[in-house]
């Protein structure tokens, strides 16, 4: 399941946009509008059974999202649950949790 599923989505036909509208022949265009972020607490995310792994040269999320779920979309869970925004947050050697069960996971930070 893509993290887009279930987002919402807004028709954006501000005239600040009617250049770039002209380029590319069309009078507006759909975007999904921005999540509105919930703090996940580590009561929640002790809840889920997960496997520590120790960061290394080369690793990024979806590579781990990959390994672990055989999906790079859902690099964001691991991301989500060590509150590392992106994989630059993460230092080599640093130990990071992946959740076990992918909708264990899903289920808490949905």
């Amino acid at each position: 399941m893509s993290r887009y599923t279930n987002r919402k989505k807004a028709i954006n036909n501000k005239e600040m946009y009617d250049e770039l509208f002209e380029k590319r022949g069309v009078k507006s265009i759909v975007q999904y509008r921005s999540p509105k972020a919930r703090y996940i607490g580590d009561e929640e995310l002790n809840k889920v059974d997960c496997i520590e792994y120790v960061w290394s040269y080369g690793d990024d999320f979806w590579k781990l999202a990959t390994q672990y779920y055989g999906d790079p979309n859902h690099w964001w869970v691991i991301a989500t649950f060590n509150r590392k925004p992106t994989p630059d947050h993460v230092k080599y050697g640093e130990k990071i949790k992946i959740p076990k069960s992918l909708s264990d996971a899903l289920q808490v930070i949905e």
